[in-house]
């Protein structure tokens, strides 16, 4: 078991570390707002992973696999979802281009909303398909039969939620650490057009999907 839990541990970190929606994230909120909407969005981002491990312990994740017309229907939420975050990006990015250059402590302060970077977060992570199915076919192999499967369930998702929660708010202040360079309105603009166009790209390729 002790073996198990390892395997678990070191597989969920790798997991974590790979760049993929989450950490588009993360630095685009950090941008938006400083070290705090970052790890606000963290704390949103991790908290839809005790969703999906309750979903896979209970056997909805069966139904959704099973069925392409719910699987579609998420996905192309997801997809839409992932759009929408895109657009405001580039909204963003094409609008105030008279704005003048924000001083640091402002540039944190005039973007943060804790209630919508918690919303975004948890919505991004609850809205992937792909994280259900990942649940689904790895969360199995390291509960056992004889135990209650949404108590391990939910006991690897603290774990993974611990590690997530430690490298998206390390990866968050790394962003803010540059938050001189990025409140100068161009430099924002660009990160805000990149964000937003990488977010649209991966909404597109996961409506696509087969």
């Amino acid at each position: 078991m002790e073996n198990q839990l390892w395997t678990y541990l070191i597989a969920i970190t790798l997991l974590t570390m790979t760049p993929g929606v989450d950490t588009l994230l993360i630095i685009r909120n950090t941008t938006r707002g400083g070290l705090r909407d970052g790890a606000v969005s963290s704390v949103g981002i991790c908290t839809g992973l005790f969703v999906h491990a309750t979903v896979s312990a209970v056997g909805i994740s069966v139904i959704l696999l099973q069925s392409a017309l719910a699987f579609s229907a998420l996905k192309l939420a997801g997809a839409g979802y992932l759009v929408w975050l895109g657009l405001i990006s580039l909204r963003s990015a094409l609008g105030n281009s008279d704005a003048p250059d924000l001083t640091r402590q402002n540039f944190v302060l005039r973007r943060f909303s804790a209630r919508r970077s918690l919303t975004e977060g948890f919505l991004s992570n609850v809205l992937n398909p792909k994280t259900i199915v990942f649940y689904m076919a790895f969360l199995p192999q390291f509960i056992d039969p004889s135990r209650s499967a949404l108590q391990q369930s939910l006991f690897l998702a603290g774990l993974h939620f611990a590690i997530a929660m430690i490298w998206q708010c390390l990866l968050a202040s790394v962003v803010d650490q540059a938050s001189g360079w990025l409140s100068h309105r161009r430099v924002r603009r660009t990160m805000d057009g990149l964000t937003g166009s990488v977010m649209m790209a991966l909404g597109i390729r996961l409506a696509m999907e087969r």
